[in-house]
């Protein structure tokens, strides 16, 4: 039943993009510049989870490589590598020039000189989850980099924003902005398709099955393609020459649970600590979690900071809240 399983994997970047065509040329527009030997202008992609952004970004930058031969790319995923120190590491790390440098000893200031010494070709850098940034500082320093180029992706537009010093945000002005709506069941059963005719057998699933996918993805992307994988895999772990009805029911929980928990995985640890105190409690308010939280770390973030990391697990379905302002409170999504 099951062809090429790849196409079903969350870093699946397909080599043709369906129902994002005016994100994608808008995108391309900005970075044309760099095929024709100018600078482009930087990007920002923002919008809900499961809307392609990562996908289109990687998607655009991937064609720019196939006109410009001697262009240097890099992806960093800013919640795993959330730091000053590591986002560095991992752009000077696309460049091969990490050899001399350790994790424990070597200075931020060092990297910083040594991004800003670089002198090679055009080098685009797809900054993913750019608002999970503990120093946001850093997006200045790349900003006024020579030959970098860079493509930002956040949720909030206006929050994000809002979060930068004037300096920065004053910077910040310069990107273009684009953003990505929840899909329609229309355009994830289009998406649905592509993959089936790429990772299935034909005659394998139904328009009917389809649909019932696509309404419970509720505009998901990733938990459209996540339900269709794991109902493929326990159609054919069973023997079933056809994916069932069944299969599809057993499958949409178990999706949704697998990437709940690629997303725990990826938490900060004080994000790990916040989540496993509310898991913790059928309910709890902002004042007693945060106290509960300071209790448990030698050093705790700002009230502000901490928001924004609750903010960060709501827009991902980790947690939801209830109520408004001294009657707030945060429950653990099952």
């Amino acid at each position: 039943m099951i062809r090429d399983a790849r196409v079903f994997q969350t870093d699946f970047v397909p080599n043709d993009v369906v129902h994002r065509d005016t994100e994608i040329n808008h995108l391309s527009s900005v970075l044309q510049p760099i095929a024709d030997g100018d600078p482009g202008t930087p990007a920002f992609l923002h919008g809900p989870s499961g809307t392609g952004k990562t996908c289109i970004a990687q998607y655009t930058v991937e064609k720019l490589r196939e006109q410009v031969i001697s262009l240097n790319t890099q992806y960093v995923n800013c919640w795993e590598n959330h730091s000053r120190f590591k986002v560095l590491y991992r752009i000077l790390e696309g460049l091969d020039n990490t050899f001399d440098i350790h994790r424990q000893s070597t200075p931020t200031d060092v990297l910083i000189d040594r991004l800003h010494e670089y002198d090679g070709p055009r080098y685009v850098i797809i900054l993913d989850e750019a608002d999970q940034l503990t120093d946001k500082e850093l997006l200045y320093e790349l900003l006024r980099t020579q030959n970098l180029e860079l493509i930002f992706i956040a949720n909030e537009e206006i929050k994000f924003f809002a979060e930068l010093n004037d300096r920065l945000a004053s910077r910040m002005q310069t990107c273009a902005r684009i953003k990505f709506d929840s899909y329609s069941d229309e355009k994830l059963i289009a998406i649905l398709r592509d993959r089936i005719d790429w990772g299935l057998e034909p005659g394998v699933i139904s328009e009917e099955q389809l649909n019932e996918i696509a309404d419970q993805a509720a505009g998901d992307a990733r938990v459209a393609i996540g339900t269709l994988r794991v109902a493929a895999r326990i159609a054919d772990g069973s023997g079933a020459s056809e994916i069932k009805p069944e299969h599809i029911q057993s499958a949409v929980s178990e999706a949704k649970t697998e990437i709940q928990q690629k997303t725990v995985e990826k938490l900060t640890d004080d994000q790990r600590v916040l989540y496993e105190i509310i898991t913790e409690h059928n309910a709890i308010c902002p004042g007693d979690l945060y106290e509960a939280y300071t209790d448990r770390v030698e050093d705790a973030r700002t009230k502000r900071m901490v928001r924004n990391y609750l903010q960060k697990m709501e827009h991902y379905n980790l947690i939801k809240s209830r109520g408004e302002n001294r009657g707030r409170e945060y429950i653990a999504v099952p």
